[in-house]
């Protein structure tokens, strides 16, 4: 388990505590303290002599891929699970990931759904993130969904570590390191799933990393997207054709063009729309747009209707998802 934490003494001891009522008995949790100025260093020592599982790394604030980096360095397991310290995990959470894991050798990383809290206050999107996410569990749902959003919480994951090793671990590239590892566990073919049941609390607050850092902003989260996107879909692509005129689309299609992929065109069905020009790329009727065969065709309609629609219309017209076709919100 790898344990990143800077300043958790508000959280902590619920984290450990989940931990140490694990039902799977073989693991270790490896702790990095980041740099802590409050009562966490005090904590993680009572733990440790409390639970010899537990190994305590200290080094200065350097980040969380850092921190995680210096975790998995020292893992000894052919799995390594994640968890912030400010999360709590069911007592089932890891034997059934594990279980999971060896019901399919396919498998190279594992989530679970989640019950986010504290629920009184709870934004609308993140509601309809954990609903979504927990709609998700088999390999086919996550691969048709893993341009949409992260499908697996990152305090869920549990990866094969040959793997993740083998893929270079976490990056820090100025966007989301949990995301950029989960797509490219996707591009080298890695089979992605949850387990279908609510094994981690995931606790929200207004100081979370993701919550306030630039590097999980809606912009890093499509550069991140667009970097991935030309090391496989859109290779050998002349462009990219853009299912959706909204603002979700046309902050795609600025993100793209900084990335140096020309977008040749955009999809509406508001007839108003039909024959301007968004970003010097024309304004098309679907029935155009599916005439373009060597473009990588995006739906940046973010409605899960919309989305649904999309891909009735991409199919209907041939267009495979996932090689020719994908969502991207």
């Amino acid at each position: 388990m790898l344990l990143p934490v800077r300043d958790g003494e508000r959280t902590l001891e619920r984290a450990l505590a989940s931990l140490e009522r694990q039902t799977f008995p073989s693991f270790e949790v490896i702790a990095v303290d980041d740099g802590s100025t409050d009562t966490t260093p005090g904590i993680l020592e009572r733990w440790r002599g409390r639970d010899r599982r537990l190994r305590l790394i200290r080094q200065p604030a350097r980040g969380i891929v850092a921190a995680l980096e210096a975790a998995r360095s020292r893992a000894r397991g052919a799995w390594l699970a994640r968890m912030d310290a400010d999360d709590e995990a069911h007592p089932d959470r890891l034997l059934r990931q594990h279980l999971l894991a060896a019901s399919d050798p396919g498998l190279g990383l594992i989530g679970c759904h989640v019950r986010c809290e504290p629920r009184g206050s709870l934004t609308d999107g993140a509601r309809r993130y954990e609903a979504w996410l927990n709609g998700l569990s088999s390999p086919a749902d996550i691969a048709r969904d893993v341009w949409v959003e992260c499908p697996l919480a990152h305090p869920t994951f549990f990866m094969r570590a040959e793997l993740v090793d083998r893929l270079g671990g976490y990056r820090d590239m100025g966007w989301p390191e949990d995301y950029d590892l989960l797509l490219r566990l996707h591009r080298v073919g890695a089979s992605l799933a949850n387990v279908d049941a609510r094994l981690l609390r995931w606790w929200d607050s207004a100081d979370r990393l993701s919550r306030s850092g630039p590097a999980y902003s809606l912009e890093a989260f499509r550069r991140c997207k667009v970097h991935h996107l030309q090391r496989s879909l859109l290779r050998g692509r002349a462009g990219a054709v853009l299912w959706g005129a909204g603002p979700t689309g046309k902050a795609f299609s600025r993100t793209l063009r900084a990335a140096g992929t020309s977008v040749l065109a955009f999809v509406d069905v508001d007839p108003r729309k039909v024959g301007q020009e968004i970003h010097g790329a024309p304004v098309v009727a679907a029935d155009r747009a599916l005439a373009v065969r060597d473009a990588l065709h995006l739906s940046t309609v973010g409605s899960p209707r919309g989305r649904d629609s999309v891909r009735g219309v991409a199919a209907r017209a041939g267009l495979r998802e996932g090689v020719d076709f994908v969502a991207v919100a």
